[in-house]
């Protein structure tokens, strides 16, 4: 799977799990530490966890794909899930606002994502 295909996947896994606003960000070329973010909201902390552990638990059981790690707790409202060329960040709405990560990458081209 390619990094690509793989931060298309995370989107579409995020929202299987209803989150809100799901962006991709294409940051190769910008980015020395990944190639892409997917970026979305959920709207209370057992929703954050519901998105980042259904991304998990479904790309290990259908690839065999493990992160590198998984930092944040559902009550600090900001969850990253690091595949290394795939960067998940899950943040409870108002979170998302305050770090605001869309306008500090305004200049990386968004993926298309499908629906």
């Amino acid at each position: 799977m390619t990094a690509e295909e793989l931060a298309l996947r995370c989107a579409a896994l995020a929202q299987e799990k209803l989150a809100q606003d799901v962006v991709a960000l294409d940051l190769r070329g910008i980015s020395t530490f990944t190639d892409f973010f997917v970026i979305c909201s959920g709207a209370s902390e057992p929703q954050l966890k519901a998105i980042a552990g259904g991304i998990t638990d479904t790309l290990r059981q259908e690839n065999g794909i493990e992160p590198n790690a998984v930092d944040g707790y559902p009550l600090s409202q900001w969850l990253v899930v690091d595949y290394g060329s795939v960067v998940v960040h899950v943040f409870h709405q108002v979170k998302r606002e305050l770090y605001s990560l869309e306008d500090l990458w305004s200049d990386a081209p968004r993926l298309q994502l499908p629906g």
